[in-house]
């Protein structure tokens, strides 16, 4: 093993010196030639030299800095603050001169004197480093720092090329002294002091001095005293060494040079040194918030689909690369749709009646018919990544390509779109089908053929006693099974997949393409509760259809006005058709199996849904101004919800009526309270006729159905089991997406 030289030997000192006169050298004949202020007497100009360096990348003079942007709801109050780095760009004007000042005077205190290559600073650090013997003392000018912390920031998280950019290399070095040179022939120190204050590192996740106060003193930059500015200007050099957080002694005495230093040049009065010298750290940590998981009253998911709404919609870039290019440089102003007031109401009501620790969770969505803004979305478990906690990031009201799931399958509340596709063709509102309590599912022409039951594949009402024949009133009220597959054999599955189209929903949650199958009619297959509430809100428009949209506008970082989706609004289907179905689902609400639900007298439309095994319950309602969809079941829909406790109170099994509908009750009365009562443009369904029986005796009169339980409701707004009255409510009735046969529908 060769033997160790001793620490501070005449060879080390010989080597320092090499090392530093080979810079020393190289800075020279740059300084010399292109550098210095005053190199008229070299017999050159600055402008001369600096042409032949070439041009400065665009970044280096006002850098496309990552910073944070801020999501905000439709009053203005911000839902999340959201970053790759936490960083806000301020003017000049917007920070303390103190702060400035005392950066300049701790890091480079002859900025505003020298060149983009301190000279003096150089044979400086050579002398101080060979006398002790290392090489502690650098020579950087603030410029080079800054120009450095450019090649970083553009590197952003990328490890190997952060590493890359940190080299302590000859080449990297020529490289930063020329961009150091060329940038001092076009912005002034001023600028690129600023520049230099927004890009810098401050530990603790702050980028830029505006974050670094917030963080450690929970005020503005602007508003920073001598002590905090000192303290702050200090951190640049090692903001680990010097963390006030967890070595508070380091930053206290790195503080006290820095106000020293501010002394020494006189930057402030002996007076103010002394006080400030006195002056206790003061820290008033802020951690730094990131993210949707901030967002209040249960935002998170809305901010989370937000989020993938810039990531993904084309208006915010023409590639996936640009539009993250957007997102990650941040600096953006998100005005959302969000109402605050009806977020909080929907909360509220997914919560109070299903609590996180259940089995089962809630989701709720609302949307603005005519507009389609999204003005709630909640659910019962809260945002976050910790499963002890019973948070979870899957958002059970989207889309899988939106951050949710494979959706879940809507039961009987799809029979309202096969309903408006009869309409729309032609088919009369009073229409009556046999509706035998169980038949074979029939041969049915779809859009290219047509579906032939190979199988003798049977499908049936949920009611022994449910036999037709019925009218489409009576028929949707009770969400007669039987009927609604006639109905399809009718008029085809190509008019049902068509309306399915125009109403918003263009493919299953999960990408799938939508499947022309007998048991689509029942609800089989998978969707979201967004899209359903797109789906009712096309019929409050009176079939005016509006793409639900989470933004109404972004202001970029630079101030400029960003185009965002639009509802792209049109009308898909006649007017008198969307009333028609409007009638039929108003009935549902006051004779059918929603009667339970009451919203303040005003009138409301709806349709209830229950899958098979009771794996999923709905509640889709409207008033002409407000569409709201309630989804209740196990958040991977394997949860049968029979037998089981929710919220509380245990449950034999649960419908539509008795399960989301009281949580769309609680949430609709509380957002409407106080709102304009409107009205819904009906149509008039005359009464069937009676057919007179036969057998029956002279005497004999027909007796109404008793009054107030025409949907077979008990006190307490709860249904009568299945077999006590009439009515299937849709669900896995008839075929899976696949074609699969299984059990028909429920409440």
């Amino acid at each position: 093993m060769a033997p160790q030289r001793p620490a501070g030997s005449p060879l080390d000192k010989a080597g320092l010196g090499v090392k530093f006169l080979g810079i020393s050298v190289l800075s020279g004949i740059l300084v010399a030639g292109m550098a210095l202020p005053a190199v008229g007497a070299l017999g050159l100009t600055a402008k001369d030299s600096a042409e032949s360096l070439g041009n400065l990348p665009d970044d280096f003079k006002r850098p496309p800095l990552s910073q944070a942007s801020y999501i905000y709801d439709s009053k203005g109050n911000e839902i999340a603050k959201v970053f790759d780095r936490d960083r806000t760009v301020l003017t000049k004007d917007q920070m303390a001169p103190i702060m400035r000042q005392a950066q300049v005077d701790i890091e480079d205190n002859r900025f505003f004197e020298h060149g983009a290559v301190d000279v003096k600073g150089i044979l400086r650090a050579i002398s101080k480093n060979a006398e002790s013997g290392s090489a502690s003392q650098g020579a950087s000018t603030l410029t080079q720092q800054y120009v450095k912390n450019v090649n970083v920031e553009q590197a952003g998280d990328d490890t190997a090329a952060v590493q890359e950019a940190q080299r302590k290399t000859l080449g990297r070095k020529i490289q930063e002294l020329k961009y150091a040179i060329k940038l001092e022939q076009i912005l002034s120190k001023d600028d690129i002091l600023t520049n230099y204050l927004n890009i810098t590192f401050y530990g603790h996740q702050a980028y830029g001095i505006e974050a670094a106060s917030n963080r450690y003193f929970s005020k503005s930059a602007k508003d920073l005293t001598i002590p905090e500015a000192a303290m702050l200007a200090g951190l640049v050099q090692n903001p680990t060494a010097y963390d006030p957080i967890l070595h508070p002694k380091a930053a206290q005495t790195r503080r006290d040079t820095v106000i020293n230093k501010l002394l020494e040049y006189k930057h402030i009065t002996p007076q103010q040194a002394k006080d400030a010298l006195a002056t206790p750290l003061g820290i008033k940590y802020k951690e730094p918030l990131n993210g949707c998981i901030t967002a209040q009253s249960g935002m998170g998911f809305f901010c989370d689909y937000v989020r993938h709404v810039v990531k993904l919609d084309p208006v915010f870039g023409k590639t996936a690369a640009d539009r993250q290019k957007l997102w990650s440089q941040g600096g953006l102003k998100i005005a959302t749709t969000i109402d605050p007031d009806k977020q909080s109401a929907a909360y509220s009501a997914v919560t109070k009646r299903v609590y996180p620790t259940d089995e089962v969770s809630a989701a709720m969505t609302m949307v603005k018919p005519g507009t389609g803004e999204i003005l709630a979305m909640a659910q019962t478990r809260p945002y976050g990544l910790d499963a002890k906690q019973h948070q979870t990031v899957l958002n059970l009201n989207v889309d899988l390509a939106m951050g949710g799931g494979s959706g879940f399958q809507p039961g009987s509340t799809f029979k309202p779109i096969l309903a408006a596709a009869a309409l729309e063709n032609g088919t009369p509102i009073t229409q009556s089908y046999p509706a035998p309590q169980k038949i074979d599912y029939p041969t049915i022409s779809t859009c290219n053929g047509k579906w032939v039951n190979v199988k003798g594949d049977q499908v049936e009402n949920e009611s022994k006693s449910e036999i037709g024949p019925f009218a489409m009133n009576e028929a949707m009220a009770k969400s007669v099974n039987t009927y609604f597959v006639q109905m399809a054999q009718d008029i085809g599955l190509c008019p049902m997949k068509q309306m399915i189209n125009k109403v918003g929903i263009k493919n299953l949650a999960n990408g799938s393409p939508i499947l022309e199958v007998p048991s689509s009619v029942l609800g089989t297959l998978e969707v979201s509760p967004l899209k359903m509430a797109g789906v009712y809100a096309t019929f409050a428009a009176r079939g005016l259809h509006c793409d639900p949209i989470a933004i109404s506008s972004v202001t970029s970082a630079e101030g400029k006005k960003l185009e965002v989706p639009k509802a792209n609004c049109e009308q898909v289907m006649q007017q008198t058709t969307a009333d028609g179905v409007n009638t039929l689902l108003k009935t549902v609400t006051e004779k059918g199996t929603a009667a339970n639900l009451k919203l303040d007298g005003r009138e409301f439309a709806g349709k209830t849904g229950t899958t098979d095994h009771r794996n999923a319950a709905w509640f889709d309602g409207y008033t002409p101004d407000l569409a709201t969809v309630v989804w209740l079941g196990g958040p991977t829909g394997n949860v049968s919800m029979r037998d089981i406790s929710i919220g509380g109170h245990y449950r034999d099994q649960v419908y539509g009526a008795d399960g989301p509908g009281p949580i769309w009750d609680d949430a609709m009365n509380d957002v409407l309270d106080g709102t304009p009562r409107s009205t819904f443009t009906l149509v008039d369904i005359p009464a069937p006729t009676p057919t007179p029986d036969p057998n029956a005796s002279p005497t004999d009169t027909p007796q109404p159905p008793p009054s107030g339980n025409a949907g077979g409701l008990i006190g307490g707004g709860f249904t009568f089991p299945p077999g006590l009255i009439g009515g299937g409510n849709g669900g896995n009735g008839g075929t899976t997406p696949t074609g699969k046969p299984t059990k028909p529908g429920h409440h």
